[in-house]
């Protein structure tokens, strides 16, 4: 499995909206994609312009090719691309160890 992340920053004053927008982007369309597992959103306290979207994939190609490359990606980056206030950092991981999950 692969965790995408994607360090994002939006508009100062914006976040209510991008919650929402974020949100239905990912349970709307990403997650409609091959090889979707699961997905996660933080926002940042000390920075609420931040966020930091997790998503799980099957392999690396689900994201990067398959989704991506497909017309589901220009459909997602318009229900949230109008919030950024610059192209999101992405990066992809494996696990390496884990916790149990929090209480």
């Amino acid at each position: 499995m692969i965790l995408e992340l994607a360090d994002i920053r939006i508009q100062p004053g914006r976040q209510a909206d991008f919650d929402a927008a974020i949100q239905r982007g990912v349970e709307t369309v990403i997650s409609q994609a091959k090889g979707f597992f699961g997905y996660k959103v933080n926002k940042g306290v000390e920075s609420p312009e931040r966020y930091l979207l997790m998503i799980w994939w099957e392999t690396l190609e689900n994201h990067t090719i398959d989704f991506r490359e497909s017309p589901a990606f220009a459909e997602w980056r318009a229900i949230v691309g109008p919030f950024f206030a610059q192209p999101p950092q992405v990066e992809h991981f494996t696990l390496v160890a884990k916790s149990a999950e929090p209480r």
